[in-house]
């Protein structure tokens, strides 16, 4: 009687022990059904057939979808979808790269076409969108705003981009004591700094890819040296009629002088001692004679003009 009562007892413990194991393997499992998306490992999602769920841990409304969404991942494996989720805090070029403007948003993707889940957050809404294919009437995103393409590419770096200065700012301000004015004046000399280094580099990557026609021609040299050559000989052109002008007033200037020195002879001698009386007359008699013939050529251009 005690040999059997050990034996019962031994068989009960052996069946309490496997029942416990074998409970235990599906809650083991439970949590490899809900797949964590990262911007390491994003471009799986680009191949099969996808549920996502983009939230974060402070949302109200992430936190009550959070129970739902496990237990439509523990029958994405039966039907051969995989769930997976996103946390936007910790993945921020994916926030960028699906440009999430609201929490949670959900995506449905099928061989990289992405379409964004607009229906009710129960497990059988879930269900019935992937079972009965209602995805298909949904319309899928234009390519030059999917995750892969180059603009979406951009908005993920700029997305990283913020949040690293953000911890920059973080660790400026409580790690080092730098108050929140000086942080930003870093930033803003940074920000200035960098874009006049990004234009010299923009204006010299110009110059060598786009050189300007006017400085590649084989010709601009010659035509320029020509050019010089031409400037220089009209201002020597210049300058010689300059020189003749002034050569031509001095030879007035002489010419007047002459003239000075001649009625000055007759006027009188060179130490100016009068003339004698009779050459004194002949010149009056000359001078009459002169304005005499001044007045008749005035009358007759009057009477001319008259007729």
């Amino acid at each position: 009687m005690a040999s059997s009562g050990r034996t019962d007892a031994a068989m009960l413990f052996c069946c309490l022990f496997l029942a416990a194991q074998l409970t235990s393997l599906p809650v083991c499992a439970k949590p490899d059904s809900l797949r964590e998306v990262t911007d390491g490992n994003w471009e799986e999602i680009l191949s099969g057939e996808w549920m996502i769920e983009f939230y974060a841990p402070w949302c109200p409304a992430c936190q009550q979808l959070q129970p739902v969404w496990k237990q439509f991942a523990d029958w994405g494996e039966d039907m051969g979808v995989n769930i997976a989720k996103v946390d936007v805090t910790e993945q921020p070029g994916l926030s960028g790269r699906f440009i999430i403007t609201s929490l949670p948003t959900i995506y449905h993707c099928k061989d990289g076409v992405f379409r964004k889940y607009q229906g009710a957050r129960t497990k059988e809404d879930f269900l019935s969108f992937v079972d009965e294919q209602k995805w298909k009437g949904v319309e899928p995103i234009s390519s030059w705003f999917g995750p892969s393409s180059v603009l979406m590419n951009s908005m993920s770096a700029l997305f990283k981009l913020s949040m690293f200065i953000r911890r920059c700012h973080n660790y400026m301000t409580e790690q080092l004591g730098i108050p929140v004015w000086g942080s930003y004046v870093i930033f803003g000399l940074a920000t200035l700094f960098s874009g006049l280094a990004l234009g010299l580099l923009l204006v010299f990557i110009a110059d060598f890819a786009f050189p300007s026609r006017r400085f590649s021609s084989p010709d601009y040299y010659q035509k320029k040296q020509s050019m010089e050559q031409a400037r220089l000989i009209h201002q020597q052109e210049h300058e010689h009629e300059a020189d003749g002008e002034e050569d031509d007033d001095e030879d007035d200037d002489e010419e007047d002088g002459d003239q000075d020195d001649v009625w000055r002879r007759r006027r009188g001698s060179p130490e100016g001692r009068p003339e004698s009386k009779g050459q004194g007359f002949a010149d009056e008699a000359l001078r009459k004679r002169q304005v005499r013939s001044r007045e008749e050529e005035e009358e007759d251009d009057d009477d001319e003009e008259d007729t």
